[in-house]
């Protein structure tokens, strides 16, 4: 990371239960007082910090901060892309939202590991995984899921919003009495047949954590150019509560029913729209096709 170039932070200010507009001041004066120049922005609204990215881009901005959650990262990321340039922008975190899944590859100091950091002027190359879709394309660093755990961050965003923890548990529970388990037909890099058994879930992952804490891929690095595919096949409802807190620790991927591959590209077969959760945003999407950007990323960790 050059020691030159103001960094624009991107500020979501209702992160984390409202928690980032608490704390965002004092963060903020520590990084200026340390000699990082920042333009500072605040979102408002769902989708706006993507446009505010793409503007800044269009102006010659470099250099990025998320100030918020994995949600403001995802939006970032996808301000980025796809009119990213040959030379990679860089993307550092001031983790003030809920998740913050993505730098704890890294660390699980938060905030302090973060603007060390940034001070340090310290990064790395990261990839960008590429979902094209019925309707476009997104882009994201951290995890996409189809299945029981994109069942459950639907629930939690649709029904259960502003809850907290009791809304993640209620997200879990409803799920667990739906308990669906079912095919999303796949190729993996060219597999002369899809893969159309049913399953719980299907995870496909850049970096290891998903939720804040629970790490669905442990084995996936964020600069290795693939995708970390995990598949948990059709366990049963007492099977899956004995073994959930084996997702916190990676031990599930021990487990008989589960299967993990890595993969350069994933062609879907979906006959119709699934819930899909992405950085932990919930979307409905027709997927097409899932593929790597070899480190198209500078990330500050």
């Amino acid at each position: 990371m050059s020691d030159s170039g103001d960094f624009l932070a991107v500020v979501n200010p209702a992160a984390g239960g409202g928690r980032c507009r608490k704390l965002v001041g004092p963060a903020l004066e520590r990084l200026r007082a340390g000699g990082i120049g920042l333009t500072v922005v605040e979102t408002n609204a769902p989708g706006q910090a993507t446009q505010l990215v793409r503007d800044a881009s269009a102006r010659g901005y470099r250099n990025f901060i998320a100030v918020g959650g994995d949600g403001t990262s995802y939006e970032i990321v996808n301000g980025l892309f796809p009119t990213q340039d040959s030379k990679p922008a860089t993307l550092a975190f001031l983790p003030l939202g809920t998740g913050n899944s993505f730098l704890r590859d890294f660390s699980d100091r938060g905030v302090e590991f973060a603007i060390e950091a940034l001070l340090a002027r310290r990064s790395r190359p990261c990839d960008v995984l590429r979902l094209t879709h019925d309707s476009g394309t997104i882009h994201y660093i951290n995890l996409l899921s189809v299945g029981f755990s994109a069942d459950v961050a639907t629930l939690r965003a649709r029904r259960f919003s502003g809850w907290g923890e009791i809304g993640y548990q209620s997200s879990i529970l409803v799920s667990l009495v739906r308990f669906r388990r079912r095919p999303f037909p796949l190729r993996v890099d060219g597999d002369s047949e899809p893969d159309r058994r049913p399953c719980l879930f299907l995870t496909f992952s850049n970096s290891k954590f998903t939720g804040g804490t629970m790490m669905i891929a442990p084995k996936a690095e964020v600069d290795d150019g693939l995708i970390e595919f995990v598949r948990w096949g059709p366990i049963g409802r007492l099977g899956l509560i004995r073994n959930l807190p084996t997702l916190y620790d990676g031990t599930h991927i021990n487990h008989p029913l589960v299967e993990r591959r890595q993969a350069k590209r994933i062609d879907f077969q979906l006959d119709t729209p699934v819930d899909v959760m992405v950085d932990g945003e919930v979307l409905t999407l027709r997927c097409r096709t899932l593929d790597v950007l070899p480190s198209a990323l500078n990330v500050v960790v």
